[in-house]
């Protein structure tokens, strides 16, 4: 059996991931940061928990991570854990760069002298492309890199150090470059999900307004489901390489409110309005992705649409809070 580490297996990506890996005949491991709310922690690996095996840890933690990967012996490493949230980044841009840009050189290093033959998936970003658009209106693995960010900054740290050690060492470090993608298991500070919780509690006459950032902030956005897929076909490529994964389609902020507050018999304008709370120091505007390298290369495209994925994490809010 193949033997896969997943480092923040417990957020949205790595429940599926793990899932999907296990599918695949997988035994899989997986790193989760410790907090002090344990009993929501690992909620989104619930039906999995007896399938795989997890280790305290974090990326900062390097002594730990080697004791991990030694341990583990991992054929696969999946490096999903991030600070991931971007307006945030802002807020804290030390800690943002500490996990997810020396994080990644810490397990990459850590890889090096303990596994080099294992694979290394990293989670890069569309964020690292910051306002930065072909003429043609997408984004693509040779689109210029200029970040607005400070996740996008430590991203494109992440994504380079990762391209280093391949040229370098002769590593097999390959990079997921993954435009926004959500799904039921999406947190609630994510402004996907925010929009969905607050417009069914809205519905229910539970709040008046809701209360967002840039209405206007375009996004390629697909379902995490079939961006796992993306992962698992990259890391399992003859060489490795780096693939934008997106959908090529783009909608705003504004769109997506109009679809989730329509499918629930409302006019968005009624209820939402802009806050300057929630908006960047710095916008980034506009991304929409071109695939066609994975789409030629791995045979990966998504199979679930836009409104195909509104659907499903609206009906499944809506379920989850009747019981």
């Amino acid at each position: 059996m193949p033997r896969a580490l997943i480092t923040g297996i417990s957020g949205q990506d790595g429940s599926y991931l793990s899932e999907y890996l296990l599918e695949k005949g997988y035994e899989v491991f997986g790193l989760v940061r410790r907090n002090s709310i344990t009993e929501n922690q690992q909620s989104r690996l619930e039906k999995i928990s007896t399938l795989i095996t997890s280790y305290y840890g974090d990326l900062a933690d390097q002594g730990g991570i080697y004791r991990i990967l030694d341990q583990v012996k991992p054929d696969e490493i999946y490096n999903l854990a991030a600070q991931s949230h971007v307006r945030v980044s802002f807020d804290i841009p030390q800690f943002t760069a500490q996990t997810n840009a020396v994080g990644v050189l810490n397990l990459l290093e850590a890889a090096r002298q303990t596994v080099p033959e294992a694979r290394f998936y990293q989670a890069s970003s569309s964020e690292m492309f910051g306002n930065s658009v072909d003429e043609d209106g997408r984004q693509r693995e040779t689109t210029p890199m200029h970040p607005v960010s400070p996740y996008g900054c430590a991203k494109l740290f992440g994504y380079s150090i990762v391209r280093n050690y391949r040229f370098s060492y002769g590593m097999f470090c390959s990079n997921g470059i993954l435009f926004n993608h959500e799904s039921p298991r999406r947190a609630s500070n994510f402004v996907t999900s925010k929009i969905i919780k607050n417009a069914v509690a809205i519905y229910r006459g539970e709040l008046d307004f809701l209360y967002l950032g840039n209405l206007d902030s375009k996004r390629d956005w697909g379902h995490a489901k079939d961006y796992v897929t993306a992962m698992h076909a990259i890391l399992n490529h003859d060489t490795p390489d780096d693939f934008v994964i997106s959908t090529g389609e783009t909608h705003s902020i504004r769109e997506f409110c109009s679809i989730v507050f329509g499918n629930l018999g409302l006019n968005y304008e009624d209820y939402v309005r802009q806050d300057e709370r929630f908006m960047r120091p710095q916008e980034l505007e506009y991304l929409c992705g071109d695939s066609t390298k994975a789409k030629k290369i791995l045979n990966w495209s998504p199979k679930i649409t836009f409104d195909q994925l509104v659907q499903d994490m609206l009906e499944t809010y809506l379920n989850d809070t009747k019981k």
